[in-house]
């Protein structure tokens, strides 16, 4: 039987422009964004934190209908310094690359396979700040060059390194991953999640996103 590919919704968050083309730096001018917090609705996918090839690290997604529609195989070990975000069918959607800044680590996303002078499409990165609540992490989310003003934040819940949110600047819940429970409430392993995306926001973006945050707490 073969495996349907989930159709990716419209995104309200363009991919990068081409590299002859000047790179989006100004936030204001996009469309805004819809959010968890305004529509209460949402793409619900499943998260195994495994890899379909045996030995091998990564991840699978699952969408409502139980279809691989996401993967990451990543043949080596876990923390590699590149990583591919995949379809079911196995074309390479986004490169993430782990670039060395001093003595911050960042993650910086690439559409598609990753050739040479493309622009990065987002960066991920831990905040500068100090925590303002114990046991609290956020990573900063940054689009296109704009490096002034973080589109999103990916907030980890308390100390469950599982569970995190992807808020944008104004604190409207863009998505959020927990771990999976079944249909009786019963709390399924911490390798196998539920991942809740807002309405018009592209997947492929946030599946990313999601790459990024789990390399950082390398769980990837």
């Amino acid at each position: 039987m073969s495996i349907k590919i989930h159709p990716h919704q419209l995104a309200l968050v363009a991919p990068p422009p081409s590299s002859s083309a000047a790179p989006v730096s100004d936030p204001s001018s996009s469309p805004p964004v819809l959010s968890l917090s305004t529509t209460g609705e949402g793409e619900i996918f499943t998260i195994w934190m495994k890899s379909l090839i045996l030995g091998g690290k990564g991840c699978t997604v699952f969408n409502s209908n139980g279809e691989v529609v996401y993967r990451v195989d990543n043949y080596s070990s876990k923390g590699c310094n590149q990583v591919f975000l995949m379809d079911s069918q196995g074309q390479i959607l986004l490169t993430i690359l782990r670039k060395k800044f001093r003595l911050m680590a960042r993650w910086k996303g690439y559409k598609d396979e990753m050739k040479k002078g493309e622009s990065w499409w987002f960066q991920v990165r831990k905040s500068w700040k100090l925590p303002k609540m114990p046991l609290c992490n956020e990573v900063v989310v940054n689009l296109f060059h704009d490096k002034k003003s973080p589109a999103f934040k990916i907030e980890k819940a308390k100390s469950d390194v599982t569970s995190c949110k992807i808020v944008d600047r104004l604190g409207g819940l863009i998505a959020e991953m927990k771990q999976k429970q079944s249909l009786g409430g019963v709390v399924l392993g911490n390798d196998v999640l539920t991942l809740v995306v807002a309405p018009n926001i592209d997947h492929s973006l946030i599946m990313g996103l999601m790459v990024a945050y789990n390399l950082i707490h390398c769980r990837m």
